[in-house]
């Protein structure tokens, strides 16, 4: 059984705040079965963003980087996802030392 997206985001939402990372949600997307993009800031004019993806060989989902850069450059392509997919949630996570928690147990 799988989480609605609305769940993964408060969740994940809350382990950021208990390890005093900064995050917000930034786009809103269908609770029940929207796809979620995390948009990691190091606010130095840098930033990745990650898509969880399916490993086709594992069946395990994984989260992989989707595009990183100058982050104008970031921002366009979650924009162009967006205007794909209105039912993507844009997560943005502000760490200038790059932690996002995505590689922890229970975020796969």
């Amino acid at each position: 059984m799988r989480l609605t997206a609305g769940i993964w985001v408060s969740a994940y939402l809350a382990r950021l705040r208990l390890a005093d990372v900064p995050a917000f949600v930034v786009r809103r997307g269908d609770t029940t079965a929207g796809a979620v993009l995390v948009k990691l800031n190091r606010l130095d004019g840098e930033a990745t963003c990650f898509q969880r993806s399916f490993d086709l060989m594992s069946g395990e989902r994984r989260w992989i980087e989707l595009t990183s850069g100058k982050e104008a450059t970031v921002d366009e392509a979650i924009a162009r996802q967006c205007s794909f997919d209105p039912d993507l949630w844009v997560i943005e996570v502000e760490s200038r030392a790059g932690r996002h928690l995505l590689d922890e147990p229970g975020l796969e």
